[in-house]
């Protein structure tokens, strides 16, 4: 742990209950409007007529405009329903991760997953729901195809990629597989070192298969997290290897509960843990030495719980904010410097005046404006700036560079 600092006027001033809970409020209300919206957007994109025109009272009643923005018509397909975990939770057509394509879908196969920006750090994340059994393969595809550019409609204009290979190299986990006797996320790696699995696509994709196999398994204690280092290996139809092995870092936190928050004497290791994420992420000693040089440095990184957008945007919001305060080091991938466009303004204008400098408060509104629902939850969004609070005056590392 590093220096106690000064915690900054706004963060003392947004601290307060009278603003905290105006705040939320003011949260929820845009977020209802967003929820309208893709519920129109999905009465529009309903293939049965006599659907659509039972629902038009209520699709009139919403700006067409604001319907298209935050339209969810893909993820609400019927062939994409299947798909989901939770039938409320969709991505915005916009920003939704694109899947290489397998010979089912012309414009990528399907996966409930988005593209996500910080807002005060810059660093680009995958935000995404626990893959069920029938889209570990998609998902697993994401991290076989390297990245070719977020989707510009984020922010306002397109950002040249560099040359160098950069490819999704980290998976947080911020849920058990199992809470409170439910079914939360499923498993697509084995738990023993060197067992493998071999998982093939879902029904109608020509991908190959791939192997997946455990390579090594370790525990922090100090950030209540268990590393698995996996490779994935695609595979000709006979099952033999087609190309190189990929490999990444699963990283499970194992003490945030889910439709709730770390308990008090786990904040220490979720700070721990975010460290050790960064730290992760930057490491490329798991990869040949003569390849080093041509990889993403800081690549984005893949984070779920459940549904991908409770913890996973408390967790965003939260590095956001360390990164931009100094506690994580700014991001090196060339799709993070310096002269990052503007993320795009929200349909719904600008928040308040009274919340002008609440940058958590801008911050949860933005991962929102790009994946719904994120911070889902008031504790949730008082746990950001409760663990905010905590890195100022206890001192959470500050970064060197």
């Amino acid at each position: 742990m590093s220096e106690r600092q000064p915690v900054p006027k706004w963060l003392q001033e947004a601290h307060d209950a009278d603003h905290l809970s105006d705040a939320l409020q003011i949260l929820q209300s845009r977020e209802r409007t967003r929820e309208h919206a893709r519920t129109t957007s999905r009465h529009k994109a309903n293939p049965s007529r006599a659907y659509r025109i039972t629902h038009l009272p209520s699709t009139v009643l919403t700006n067409s405009d604001d319907a298209a923005h935050y339209s969810v018509a893909v993820a609400s397909q019927p062939e994409n329903r299947v798909s989901n975990r939770y039938g409320d939770i969709e991505p915005y057509d916009r920003t939704r991760v694109v899947v290489g394509h397998g010979g089912q879908e012309p414009s990528g196969r399907y996966l409930n997953a988005s593209w996500v920006r910080e807002l005060a750090g810059g660093k680009w994340w995958i935000a995404t729901q626990a893959p069920l059994p029938a889209t570990s393969h998609a998902f697993l595809s994401v991290l076989l195809q390297p990245i070719s550019r977020p989707p510009s409609d984020i922010h306002l204009s397109t950002y040249p990629i560099s040359s160098k290979s950069s490819r999704v190299r980290t998976v947080v986990q911020l849920t058990q597989n199992y809470e409170r006797g439910m079914r939360k996320a499923h498993m697509y790696f084995p738990s023993l070192e060197g067992e493998s699995w071999i998982l093939p696509p879902e029904s109608g994709c020509t991908a190959p298969s791939v192997r997946v196999t455990l390579v090594r398994l370790e525990t922090f204690e100090h950030a209540h997290c268990t590393k698995s280092t996996v490779s994935i290996q695609q595979l000709s139809q006979e099952e033999e290897d087609l190309g190189e092995p990929v490999i990444f870092r699963h990283m499970l936190f194992s003490a945030w509960p889910d439709h709730g928050v770390p308990e008090p004497e786990d904040r220490a290791a979720l700070l721990n843990f975010v460290h050790l994420v960064d730290e992760t992420n930057r490491d490329l000693s798991p990869y040949p030495t003569s390849s080093q040089a041509d990889l993403d440095s800081d690549p984005p990184i893949m984070v779920n719980c459940s549904a991908g957008v409770g913890r996973t945007g408390s967790f965003i919001a939260i590095c956001s904010l360390l990164r931009s305060n100094g506690f994580l080091p700014p991001s090196t991938s060339p799709i993070h410097g310096p002269g990052l466009p503007d993320l795009t303004p929200s349909r719904l204008g600008a928040l308040p005046a009274e919340l002008k400098d609440d940058m958590v408060a801008q911050e949860i509104d933005s991962l929102r404006e790009q994946r719904p629902c994120m911070v889902q939850r008031d504790e949730q969004a008082l746990l950001v700036y409760e663990t905010l609070i905590t890195a100022f005056t206890e001192g959470a590392g500050r970064s060197k560079a």
